[in-house]
């Protein structure tokens, strides 16, 4: 008679799964959310805390130095001026994703501001129409850059500095000899920057403000409730309403600030609205995971059955569409089209805005709401710069100094994880 083989299904290791401890150590209460911060110190998953941190560092030394850094009218001009580049940073997340590059972005966005102000002003057609024509240029645009990259095999890099310098001939070409077209007065385009929900009511503000908070609120109960009706751990519920309190707190001194000036600026709302839309695209829909999916595998992912094409494609078609709203914000910011606009440190500071928010350079890691992040400071930064009379070469290289310390960062924080899961 042959002995049966203990294959260990009574004893209780076998029966209780294991659960996930990032989320046990905050059902013990102040010393496991210590134990939780330790944690991830050493394992290097910082998120965002290093960039929150440093926004609160800025703002302190900026309103210490000017003493009005902080005060209504700064900060709505700051949640304006952060839409146009903001966008095209949101745009930079998607190929930082797949672990990519696109140079052209701000040639794009240039030369769509072009064409639909040459279209709306100099040719006379409507405007909403000429934005969607330059928008669908973009699109294609973004389209034929994809098709290159990922049909054709020539390398990101290679394509999309082509482009940069394609897209900005023609956008010296639409634009013509004059190099200039100024916005229609009170047009589409014109008002992207100057008009205020409800023409500054308050309400809206503080609507958004209550708004953001609830909604996040009702998505993680409705999350740990799905969660636990599958038997998997889920996030306690005290653990939630902390989160939800700190982002009313974030929240609701804002829309104060907003409603001692002129309101709810609509740039903001844009913003914002783009963020939480592609950040739902990313985490809660199939097509998101095959973004990570590509980003942290080409060969794994293409095994798995994604169409590694098609998700390169429609990713560089949703930065250059992204990009290409941003350029009209920034048409609308300085009032006209011109040769000079995408130019400059756009593109770079674009980069720079994903990368400080958290979103990896080696792909498969980050999040849409790294780039609002992002752009906050290095918006906050160069106001504060200009507040204090700094000359343009310093915020150049206070700006790079800060991208450099946010890529040695997640050098550093990527080894770390990487040897953590080694040992």
């Amino acid at each position: 008679m042959s002995t049966p083989t203990d294959t260990g299904a009574d004893t209780p290791a076998a029966q209780t799964p294991a659960a996930d401890p990032r989320l046990l150590v905050r059902s013990t209460g102040l010393n496991g959310y210590l134990d939780e911060a330790r944690r991830r110190l050493t394992s290097g998953e910082l998120g965002s805390t290093p960039v929150v941190l440093g926004l609160i560092l800025i703002a302190v030394i900026f309103q210490s130095a000017t003493g009005h850094f902080l005060q209504a009218d700064n900060l709505t001009n700051i949640t304006k001026y952060i839409a146009g580049p903001g966008l095209i940073a949101v745009g930079v997340v998607f190929v930082l994703l797949l672990g990519e590059i696109d140079l052209s972005l701000g040639s794009v966005a240039g030369v769509c501001a072009a064409i639909a102000s040459v279209l709306a002003v100099r040719e006379g057609l409507d405007e909403w129409q000429a934005v969607l024509i330059a928008l669908a240029t973009a699109c294609a645009i973004g389209a034929l850059h994809g098709f290159f990259f990922a049909r054709i095999g020539v390398p990101a890099f290679v394509v999309t500095l082509a482009g940069m310098l394609a897209w900005s001939g023609l956008q010296d070409y639409v634009l013509g000899d004059l190099g200039t077209v100024n916005n229609r007065h009170d047009g589409l385009i014109a008002t992207l920057d100057t008009h205020f929900l409800g023409d500054g009511d308050i309400v809206y503000a503080w609507a958004l403000a209550v708004l953001a908070p609830a909604l996040y609120l009702a998505t993680q109960l409705r999350t740990a409730q799905r969660r636990r009706a599958l038997g998997l751990t889920a996030r306690p519920t005290t653990d939630i309403a902390l989160r939800t309190g700190a982002l009313a707190v974030l929240a609701l001194p804002l829309a104060y600030a907003l409603n001692q000036d002129r309101g709810l600026p609509l740039p903001l709302v844009v913003l914002l609205g783009v963020v939480l839309a592609t950040d739902f695209v990313l985490r809660r829909t199939a097509y998101g995971r095959q973004v990570f999916a590509v980003g942290g595998g080409v060969e794994a992912a293409r095994r798995a059955g994604i169409n590694v094409a098609w998700v390169r494609i429609s990713v560089y078609m949703t930065s250059a569409t992204l990009a290409g709203l941003g350029g009209l914000f920034i048409a609308s910011q300085q009032g006209s089209a011109d040769k000079q606009l995408g130019g400059g440190n756009v593109l770079m500071s674009a980069i720079a805005a994903a990368v400080i928010g958290g979103t990896s350079l080696f792909g498969g890691r980050g999040k849409t709401w790294s780039a609002l992040l992002g752009i906050l400071v290095i918006q906050s930064i160069t106001t504060g710069l200009d507040m204090v009379h700094a000359a343009q070469a310093i915020q150049y290289m206070i700006t790079g100094a800060v991208l450099l310390a946010a890529v040695v960062l997640d050098s550093v924080s990527r080894r770390t994880r990487a040897t953590n899961s080694r040992t």
